[in-house]
């Protein structure tokens, strides 16, 4: 095996991770530059540069150009979020999936919208409303708009037999987007859906998701009561 091979930047990061909670490398302390690492560890530079851009994502590092690497004062470490199926959440439970479209128009959205999210203003794009079922019961009330402008396809597709959730997910990939949770008093449509008391609390999520610089979709999703979301750190 080579150098390069015995110290990949997996054991890299690991070894500067441990240094940093060993406090070897205390917080706010300016660790060795990538070519002192790379002599040190035996590998390129580009091999220490990856790991240390991945503890800097995950928030332990801060890099900065001509002023080096630091160790945060305060890391802040960064939970892990992925657009899941609904569908797969369901069944995972052991339970059936059902599925109901409840409307679908192609229309101009609020300008509010369109303004936040970065969409021309006279735009059409498509609204669907829709439920998602467990065991025959309400699960998940979606509100979603998508950028048809940008998704032609999505206006032939039959949103009845399909659900957006997945159907985005797989013919829609995106660059980047934002998640807000919240918990909302449901209103009387949304407490008609949901099965629920007008003015129930009730988990929400929602998400906007572009591709460069080009919103794709965004989705408001209100959880019956007992739902629990689960992620990692």
């Amino acid at each position: 095996m080579t150098l390069v091979k015995l110290n990949s930047f997996q054991d890299i990061k690991s070894e500067v991770l441990e240094r940093i909670t060993t406090r070897t490398w205390p917080p706010g302390e300016l660790i060795p530059n990538e070519e002192l690492l790379a002599v040190e560890f035996g590998c390129s530079r580009a091999t220490v540069n990856r790991a240390l851009r991945e503890l800097s994502e995950s928030g332990l590092l801060e890099r900065k150009r001509k002023a080096g690497t630091r160790v945060v004062l305060n890391p802040v470490r960064k939970a892990t979020l992925s657009i899941s199926i609904i569908r797969d959440d369901i069944e995972k439970r052991g339970c059936t999936y059902g599925y109901v479209l409840l409307e679908r128009a192609h229309i101009m959205p609020p300008l509010v919208l369109a303004k936040t999210w970065g969409v021309a203003a006279g735009r059409k794009m498509l609204h669907l409303k829709a439920l998602h079922l467990s065991n025959s019961v309400p699960y998940a009330y979606e509100d979603r708009w998508i950028n048809t402008e940008h998704i032609p396809r999505a206006l032939e597709v039959d949103f009845s037999a399909h659900n957006a959730n997945e159907w985005l997910v797989q013919n829609a990939p995106f660059t980047h987007g934002d998640i807000a949770f919240s918990a909302v008093n449901a209103d009387a449509r949304e407490s008609e859906y949901l099965d629920v008391r007008e003015r129930d609390a009730v988990f929400v999520m929602d998400r906007k998701t572009w591709h460069d610089q080009t919103p794709i979709t965004t989705v408001r999703v209100l959880f019956a009561p007992g739902h629990r979301m689960h992620t990692t750190l």
